[in-house]
């Protein structure tokens, strides 16, 4: 994938770059795989708004894609077409399965129009197919990772995400996650092989805020920037850094307050992504 500039003939085209859509096939959406999409504002189902800096931006339509690929196994397909997808940072491929059926998956680096693809542990290890953790040689590089058996990918689904194999034992995997997070996964779990596509999307720069406005997402301003009675930052006399730690406008602490609750997986991570050195535990090794 290449980058597009433009020449600075306004304030706002001078840092603006767009992705080159080059590699993409000129066709529309399969329609029997698209819904419609509303936008909610950041608001949930009593009109609240739940995450802020949301709004506005372009209509999209939704693409429904397959992140299980369990009902196709066995089966061989063919890369119909490569499409740009509103809704996620990577590139996602039109499948025509040889029994007729159509499905869309994410697009993997080095896949093109034609290239056969196929799921299921008998499936040759070759970019874009898709196998249990189990059939996978140690050292492959994947992408599009089930975290519970046939609940559907959940990890490595952005543009340029991949994640190495690096160990297998009788019930878990080893995976080192782009992160540097060194964790166990359920050798049952569906994985692709290979490199998510559109690989230098992080390397864009948007240039004017009228981009994110295009994108949905709204301004963010500063809590210093604030009056005292919108924000814990806010208020003083003249421009204050003040003496509070950074806290979001409701007053909870945003710099190394423990969040998390849930810790149904903190038994299956080897390594933390915010340690740079830590010992395996012994449930690598058993």
């Amino acid at each position: 994938m290449a980058i597009k500039t433009f020449r600075p003939y306004t304030p706002g085209r001078r840092f603006y770059q767009v992705e080159d859509f080059s590699n993409l096939t000129k066709k529309p959406r399969e329609k029997s795989l698209t819904i419609g999409k509303r936008k909610s504002g950041g608001r949930n189902n009593f009109g609240q708004i739940t995450v802020r800096h949301i709004g506005g931006g372009a209509r999209q339509a939704y693409s429904i894609v397959d992140f299980k690929r369990k009902d196709r196994w066995g089966i061989p397909g063919k890369i119909a077409a490569i499409e740009y997808d509103p809704n996620r940072s990577a590139r996602i491929c039109l499948v025509d399965y040889a029994d007729g059926a159509k499905r869309y998956i994410l697009h993997a680096e080095g896949v093109k129009v034609g290239d056969a693809v196929m799921s299921g542990p008998e499936s040759p290890i070759r970019t874009g197919n898709a196998l249990p953790l189990w059939a996978i040689p140690e050292g492959t590089f994947v992408h599009a990772i089930e975290l519970m058996p046939g609940k559907g990918a959940a990890m490595a689904r952005s543009a340029g995400a991949q994640v190495q194999l690096m160990a297998k034992n009788k019930e878990k995997v080893t995976l080192k996650m782009p992160s540097g997070e060194v964790r166990l996964v359920d050798k049952d779990c569906m994985a692709t092989i290979g490199q998510v596509g559109n690989i230098e999307h992080n390397t864009v720069s948007r240039g004017y805020a009228g981009a994110n406005r295009h994108r949905g997402i709204r301004p963010t301003v500063r809590g210093s920037a604030m009056n005292a009675c919108d924000h814990p930052l806010g208020g003083g006399r003249g421009k204050s850094k003040g003496m509070n730690h950074p806290q979001s406008p409701w007053g909870q602490k945003s710099k190394g307050l423990k969040t998390r609750h849930k810790k149904q997986w903190t038994h299956m991570i080897l390594r933390d992504r915010r340690q740079s050195s830590v010992a395996v535990t012994e449930a690598a090794s058993t």
